[in-house]
């Protein structure tokens, strides 16, 4: 518990914005001229936009496992995205099939920033998609709860959520509901420190159901920003359907684009209340996404073997806090999603629950602007399942369990990492230092019961906690039909 002495004294709100499958790319503040966010635009002008940041993880319920915990998949288990274990069979209505027929919380045994948030005197509220099992329940310290029960919804069909620990009809937009229901928790916690997650499905496939004049307005784009490549070799098959489709492309878009809105109708509603000044405000992806770009539509598991470029596993972070932050700045520093947890314990004067087990440090100095350096070796790593990135600000090395094939590239000379240098024979020394750093970097904090580079993850999800009761057979979905 947190002793008395520490607990919140003074108004310190915190909102964390969580969008799914956004690319780095898909915001006008990222030097996109043909999408529209003028609310996020707004956002990074008041605050601090990261250029350099990296999800733990380029899948949703791993990423989103570890920005809440800290801990990297290899830590906490949460190797690919949630497929079984949402609801349990007897809880989840006709017509909805959760994939398992008891209720998995996946992160049962973990601890999270909004434990220690919750313990430390705030309210903590969850509205949007959970993704993490066991959906009916809330966990994680939030006594507000409104969530999602499966990973995805098809926004415009009267989505099913979770309040009070029962299924309830919405109606509406998806987006416009889980806003709707974040300003309502603002409004009723005005008057003590609060934690709100929105966690938007956004812009998360499918792509066909978004408000029609938004997808209109996008008509005439010509989409520069997102070529149509030829078709990447291991991609995964739905990526025929969607390669080339300007539907899908419109589809994308105006989901970015609503989702904008909602963050501008969160904004508004903050400022009525008076407590803009008094709250730091995040946004971010849980992971990155290709629209056509490397000819896959996708994020790790947008192709098999699944990958690790730049716009699968970096994203936008944003951050602002009028009254400490300086507006208006830019960092190309390396961080990392498990950095979150120290920082915002940092941030808000609570204590930092055991630090040695965890990778992340905190970037207070660079929010505030006092450094603009993150990490100390400026190396930032992510991984999922049996493949493993390591990234510098010159270089990126992945490396695939047991067999590869490996990649390089020389970020300097090749930003589209177009060129697989990991033949060259200038580059082995380079390679095994990479590898040396690697391995010794998942050595220092990998669970060896968890440790995904022994693991068959597919990226067709994952069906059942890792551990000592299940085999790693059951764990994760086979491949099939991924090509």
């Amino acid at each position: 518990m947190v002793s008395p002495e520490l607990r919140v004294k003074k108004q310190m709100n915190v909102i964390f914005i969580l969008t799914d499958d956004q690319g780095v790319w898909a915001a006008g503040c990222y030097g996109n001229p043909e999408i529209r966010t003028p609310h996020l635009d707004r956002l990074a002008e008041s605050g601090v936009r990261f250029t350099n940041f990296f999800c733990a993880s380029p899948v949703c319920s791993a990423a989103r496992a570890s920005l809440l915990t800290g801990r990297i998949p290899s830590q906490h288990g949460v190797h690919d995205w949630v497929r079984a274990g949402n609801m349990s069979a007897d809880t989840q209505p006709p017509g909805l099939n959760c994939g398992s027929t008891e209720a998995i919380e996946y992160l049962r045994n973990e601890q999270s920033y909004t434990d220690v948030m919750a313990d430390g005197g705030y309210a903590c509220g969850f509205s949007g998609k959970w993704h993490c099992g066991d959906s009916l329940r809330p966990q994680a310290g939030f006594s507000h709860w409104f969530a999602h029960p499966q990973e995805g919804v098809s926004y415009y069909t009267d989505a099913l959520m979770v309040r009070d620990g029962k299924l309830v009809q919405t109606e509406g937009y998806f987006s416009d509901v889980i806003t709707d229901d974040a300003m309502a928790f603002l409004t009723a916690h005005a008057d003590r420190p609060f934690y709100l997650s929105l966690h938007f499905t956004a812009p998360h496939a499918p792509w066909d159901c978004h408000p029609r004049d938004v997808v209109e307005s996008y008509d005439a784009c010509p989409f520069e920003s997102c070529p149509q490549e030829p078709r990447h070799p291991w991609a995964r098959i739905h990526t025929k359907e969607h390669l080339g489709n300007r539907e899908s492309l419109k589809g994308y878009f105006a989901a970015v684009t609503a989702m904008d809105a909602n963050v501008g109708r969160l904004l508004d509603h903050l400022e009525k209340l008076g407590l803009r000044d008094d709250t730091l405000i995040i946004f971010t992806s849980d992971n990155g996404h290709s629209c056509g770009h490397h000819g896959f539509w996708g994020k790790g598991n947008g192709t098999f073997p699944l990958n690790m470029y730049e716009n699968s596993v970096k994203v936008p972070f944003i951050v602002s806090h009028p009254r400490r932050i300086p507006p208006g700045r830019v960092s190309d520093s390396l961080l990392s999603a498990y950095d979150v947890f120290p920082t915002l314990l940092d941030y808000v004067g609570l204590p930092i629950p055991g630090t040695g087990s965890r990778p992340g440090h905190s970037f207070v100095p660079v929010l505030l602007g006092e450094s603009g350096e993150g990490r100390d070796s400026v190396v930032v790593h992510s991984e999922y399942g049996p493949v493993r990135m390591i990234r510098t600000q010159e270089w990126k090395y992945v490396h695939r369990y047991p067999f590869g094939p490996d990649e390089l590239y020389d970020l300097v000379r090749d930003p589209g990492e177009r060129r697989n240098a990991s033949d060259d024979p200038a580059n082995q020394a380079l390679i095994r230092n990479l590898q040396k750093q690697l391995n010794a970097w998942f050595v220092e904090y990998a669970d060896p019961a968890k440790d995904g580079s022994r693991l068959p993850v597919t990226g067709r999800g994952q069906l059942t906690t890792v551990d000592l009761e299940h085999s790693p057979g059951e764990a994760f979905a086979v491949l099939d039909d991924l090509l």
